[in-house]
């Protein structure tokens, strides 16, 4: 790997290398490579907002590679080590975006469903939106993203049960899409790929939400309607709170006997403003990690509900926000070398059985009696999907950042490139090594000497062909 990566900086292109890609056991996420536990530091991501996703214009969060390039530098300098997309088109090609963010270490939690009309569930009356042509749509989705390894799962539902009453409806059809997306998966994937929910955290169903989703119908552990992970979109801790303020405690006390993995897959409450992100400190501290496997902030890209990290601008330019300098300051004050190197539990996962006497609230659906696969959807998760959508990890040839990025502070940032990190390894806050310097606004042309710039292809490959040289001679090999 070591001669194979000297040689290929001298010639300017970069060789895909791969995260590993993480499996569940138990309640966890794990590494399987070094039996490690895994803990989500995540980033929702969906440039452009709903606009970002425009079948018509043929465009999505992951069809811009230069877009893709940009942000994946910043999101791996702050730490990022997964990223969460909503709305995504199956007929694009992402291999250059899925590619990028894997040579960055960010594995990608991908939702299947989209706002148009025909893909996704409607709460208020879902049998009528789950039939053959959303399944295929969704199918199509798994197909774009089942061969790149930092896929790390998908989302079957987002938010769909949000009170009560979709509750006494929504929970079959969710566990209906999640059986036939798992289905799917084992007939045309070569490795499992886990299958979710993200829920919204509404403390009256949120509990019946999980239970309903994570048993087994009849006692069967290898239920095919059962959800491999449960996600909420939290936003209780809000400004300078604490563990019990916040109600983090009642959500660990909820979920500690999870038969899955638990994470949140939004946080960031964002009153007061600008935020002060003192929840990462419980989310990967000693109280929370035995139980969550994590989070996902809210959100990379300012949108008008103010919860951005950079104002990104049409013309490709960003701005960051003080957000941005928070959150990674936050994130510097936990050892997540300790963090992520926790072994996995061993200990046998109890699975609860489905039954009505799960459900606590009046109203919330207590039968797991499911609707059967629509006519003509079982011959596309037998045959799959056609046409079939295509993804692969291609190899990048330039990593460096070609738009103008300036600080909070308005000053241009300089040297701005993704770091390729190697085989299975993934990102981590503070070990991207991707340094940046600032120049003032009124110095853009770049013209004043950087007090720090990473190393280009050519000096990283002057330092290294030295030791390949004396590692080949020492193994007796031969230079060709």
């Amino acid at each position: 790997m070591l001669m194979q990566s000297a040689l290929v900086a001298l010639g300017g292109a970069t060789l895909a290398a791969a995260v590993t890609s993480l499996e569940v056991q138990g309640s966890q996420f794990v590494n399987s490579k070094t039996g490690d536990q895994f803990q989500i530091v995540g980033m929702a991501y969906q440039i452009g907002g709903s606009a970002g996703y425009d079948p018509s214009a043929g465009k999505d969060p992951l069809s811009n590679g230069d877009i893709c390039k940009r942000d994946a530098a910043l999101m791996q300098s702050l730490g990022v080590n997964a990223i969460r997309v909503y709305n995504l088109d199956p007929d694009l090609n992402h291999d250059e975006c899925a590619s990028i963010f894997n040579a960055a270490g960010m594995y990608m939690i991908i939702d299947v469903n989209s706002p148009l009309a025909g893909e996704s569930l409607n709460s208020g009356a879902p049998w009528e939106s789950y039939y053959a042509g959303y399944l295929n749509r969704t199918f199509a989705v798994v197909e774009a993203f089942k061969s790149y390894p930092n896929t790390l799962g998908f989302f079957a539902g987002n938010e769909v049960i949000d009170n009560v009453k979709t509750g006494g409806t929504v929970p079959p059809y969710v566990r209906a899409v999640t059986r036939d997306l798992k289905n799917y998966i084992k007939n045309h994937a070569n490795r499992t790929i886990p299958v979710g929910y993200s829920a919204a955290d509404v403390r009256d169903v949120l509990e019946d939400t999980w239970n309903y989703f994570q048993c087994a119908i009849d006692g069967d552990e290898n239920d095919m309607s059962r959800a491999d992970m449960f996600a909420l979109n939290s936003y209780s801790w809000c400004g300078e709170s604490t563990f019990t303020e916040s109600g983090y405690d009642q959500l660990v006390a909820l979920f500690k006997n999870t038969s899955v993995p638990v994470f949140y897959s939004e946080y960031g409450c964002n009153t007061p403003s600008p935020r002060v992100f003192t929840e990462v400190e419980a989310i990967y501290g000693s109280q929370m990690t035995g139980v969550f496997s994590g989070g996902v902030v809210y959100e990379f890209a300012q949108e008008s509900n103010n919860y951005g990290l950079a104002t990104c601008n049409d013309d490709g330019t960003v701005e960051l926000l003080a957000d941005y300098t928070t959150l990674q300051n936050q994130y510097k004050k936990i050892d997540f070398s300790s963090v992520q190197t926790v072994k996995a539990s061993t200990a046998k996962v109890t699975i609860p059985e489905c039954k009505a006497s799960l459900i606590k609230e009046d109203g919330f659906n207590n039968n797991f009696t499911l609707p059967a696969v629509p006519p003509g959807a079982q011959d596309i998760i037998d045959n799959g999907v056609s046409p079939k959508p295509v993804g692969k990890i291609i190899d990048i040839s330039n990593y460096t950042v070609t738009q103008q990025v300036k600080d909070a502070s308005g000053n241009v940032l300089t040297g701005l490139a993704v770091k390729p990190l190697a085989d299975d390894e993934s990102n981590t806050p503070g070990a991207s090594g991707n340094s940046t310097s600032s120049s003032s606004d009124s110095d853009e042309s770049g013209s004043a000497a950087p007090t720090l710039a990473p190393q280009g292809p050519l000096s990283t490959a002057a330092m290294m062909i030295p030791a390949v040289v004396a590692l080949c001679f020492t193994a007796g090999f031969t230079l060709i």
